[in-house]
């Protein structure tokens, strides 16, 4: 069990890690000879302009967005160092290289990377099992059960994608680097030196992942949801985007509120999302482990800033 709780947390990218304290953020990548790249950054955040965006109830959703663009940036930054086949470039990439440099043109596609990734989970887990439900709505006939059985939808189909790309080689690694964040963060929280020996015997599923927090997201929406009762369902559509920022929100705090504690109750309610894990995080090798840590290290405060 944890001797303390850490705000440390961190992201899985191709072949590396990204950790993010409160101070520091670093990214080591494993390069294809065998060498460790280490980039270390100070932490800039909206929330140091505005200090209304780390009130409860509205930094879940400047939290968010953060990471969303953070995690982006990360792994853009670790594809960099994948080897790939000597490819003649073409006109069109000469073009745009010549026409715009390839610093903007790299810009744009990580602008456009993070529009698809705030696009397809909401075409996914909003759009798909809204218009699903809706498909039951003279079966059903009842508005509570109608989003109970779009809650359920929207499970299945979160349980089906992560199974289904879990099998794919380059995902299944990227996951255990996530299981190998998961056991360094643990070994730090329980006062043990950061090794490859200690980091290894912890868990690979930790209470505060994303992971959990998306679950948290799916429960708590089948509560919020349920105030919309209309039949249509471009309109539940439309509302259930405008509630969006409330789920988020309300998730955030939830997902603090039971990482912060340790009881009965709080381990019932992280139950599941610790469950989902299982479908996110396998168990990593010691060369995944060693990129962990020398992630973890450089970012960990001085005068216990991280705690949580």
């Amino acid at each position: 069990m944890s001797c303390r709780k850490t705000t440390i947390g961190g992201q899985a990218l191709l072949e590396g890690i990204m950790m993010l304290g409160p101070k520091k953020s670093a990214i080591a990548i494993r390069k294809p000879n065998g060498e460790i790249e280490l980039k270390v950054e100070d932490v800039k955040s909206i929330k140091d302009k505005w200090k209304i965006c780390s009130l409860p109830f509205i930094r879940g959703v400047f939290a968010l967005y953060e990471s969303m663009k953070r995690g982006t940036s990360a792994l853009m930054y670790s594809a960099e160092f994948i080897e790939e086949e000597e490819v003649e470039e073409s006109k069109f990439d000469k073009w745009l290289d010549k026409k715009f440099g390839w610093e903007k043109v790299q810009k744009v596609l990580m602008t456009i990377s993070t529009v698809i990734g705030v696009i397809l989970p909401i075409v996914l887990f909003i759009f798909l099992p809204t218009l699903l439900a809706g498909i039951f709505d003279e079966y059903i006939g009842n508005g509570i059960l109608r989003n109970l059985a779009e809650g359920a939808i929207r499970i299945l189909t979160f349980l089906l994608f992560m199974l289904s790309v879990s099998h794919m080689k380059d995902i299944r690694r990227t996951f255990s680097y996530h299981g190998a964040e998961h056991k360094t963060i643990f070994c730090y929280e329980a006062g043990e030196e950061l090794t490859v020996e200690n980091v290894r015997k912890f868990s690979k599923e930790h209470p505060r992942c994303g992971t959990s927090f998306l679950f948290s997201v799916m429960i708590i929406s089948i509560l919020v949801f349920s105030v919309v009762q209309w039949s249509n369902p471009l309109m539940r559509i439309a509302l259930r985007l405008l509630l969006l920022p409330v789920v988020i929100s309300l998730s955030y705090e939830a997902n603090r509120l039971i990482g912060r504690y340790d009881n009965w109750f709080t381990r019932f309610l992280r139950a599941p999302g610790v469950w989902f894990q299982g479908f996110t995080t396998f168990e990593p090798d010691d060369s995944m482990i060693e990129i962990a840590i020398e992630a973890l290290k450089p970012v960990i405060p001085e005068n216990n800033e991280d705690k949580w």
